[in-house]
């Protein structure tokens, strides 16, 4: 009996951020330290609820941009350490009070911090984890990197309540929404990588890239995170599906399905998104609009593009691998919508 074998190649693996995993794995290990250390408080509710979330889950995104781009930048010393560290308290807050702000029940697939510990101690909480992020930053000394994060910090906060006015207006122009994701969102990306060249007290045009890599990637990385929410699965996303379709939430595919639909699709989104009047089956009905008006897939492709400016930006430093391992994170922020 002859024996069939499969000739053809192997399926190409999945883009990832292993190597960035490893590569800031040692640096990452003491960032959680000192994270654990500056959220002690005799307020038990603070270490106990920042712990939550914190402990979600999460792959550390941010603060590894931080870790890799100072030692891409030749970085030897440990200042690195707790500027990533501050850097993901600064997210953490965010999404404290984002969960408060969109009612969020699931935070990564568990409870969200809002939902066990209601929306005045999650608040407060993020109010502590923004402060504590503020004493790294004085205790790092820098007035430059100190100019980078508290700017940041401020244009998130902008991004915030800037989506608060294109929330349920489904004439919010592409432009509009672009404005609320590079404030909420790239914003923290780019000043992550940027505090990297920082430190390691590179020149000029070097930061500059760094912060058009990490503002391209975060655009990329929130235009797939959008896409995901009407196209994954619960588990993946981490969230409930639909979660932005059922708060009104102004994204790209909305966008896109709302212009490029006739009078009667124009009408539905104006009642399920502006008047909140949603029906059984309005959720599979929207993402049928935007199968049949190919939303999804444009505002994939919008992405691809942001993540092709964020692979250029990169192209004045030499390849090593820090480098690759920040470009694979733009193929692994696309992928996720696969």
């Amino acid at each position: 009996m002859g024996v069939v074998v499969n000739l053809g190649s192997a399926p190409e693996p999945s883009p990832s951020i292993a190597a960035l995993d490893a590569l800031t794995a040692d640096d990452l290990k003491a960032v959680n330290a000192l994270i654990l250390r500056a959220m002690e408080s005799p307020v038990t509710l603070i270490p106990q609820l920042a712990s939550h979330i914190i402990a979600a889950g999460g792959k550390r995104l941010r603060p590894m941009l931080t870790l890799a781009a100072a030692r891409m930048c030749g970085y030897n010393g440990d200042r690195h350490i707790g500027l990533a560290a501050c850097v993901e308290f600064i997210h953490t807050a965010t999404l404290l009070h984002d969960d408060v702000v969109d009612e969020s029940a699931l935070r990564r697939g568990a409870e969200s911090a809002n939902a066990i510990w209601g929306n005045e101690a999650s608040v407060l909480v993020g109010d502590f984890l923004f402060s504590r992020s503020f004493e790294l930053m004085v205790a790092d000394g820098s007035l430059p990197v100190l100019g980078v994060l508290s700017r940041a910090s401020s244009v998130i906060a902008e991004g915030e309540v800037l989506q608060l006015t294109t929330n349920n207006n489904v004439e919010t122009s592409e432009t509009a929404y672009q404005d609320v994701i590079c404030a909420k969102t790239a914003k923290l990306f780019s000043a992550a990588c940027r505090i990297g060249a920082l430190v390691a007290e590179r020149p000029q045009v070097e930061e500059e890239a760094l912060e058009a890599f990490g503002m391209n990637l975060g655009i990329t990385f929130q235009l797939i995170d959008d896409v995901l929410d009407y196209s994954a699965s619960q588990a993946k996303l981490g969230k409930t599906i639909g979660d932005d379709f059922r708060e009104g939430k102004i994204t790209l595919p909305v966008i896109l399905a709302f212009r490029r639909g006739n009078d009667s699709e124009r009408e539905f989104w104006r009642r399920t998104m502006e008047e909140l009047d949603q029906k059984d089956g309005d959720l599979e009905r929207a993402t049928q609009l935007m199968g049949s008006h190919e939303a999804i897939n444009d505002s994939v492709e919008r992405a691809r593009h942001y993540g092709a400016i964020a692979r250029d930006a990169m192209g004045i430093f030499e390849d090593g691998p820090e480098k690759r391992a920040l470009i694979d994170a733009i193929d692994f922020c696309i992928h996720r919508a696969h």
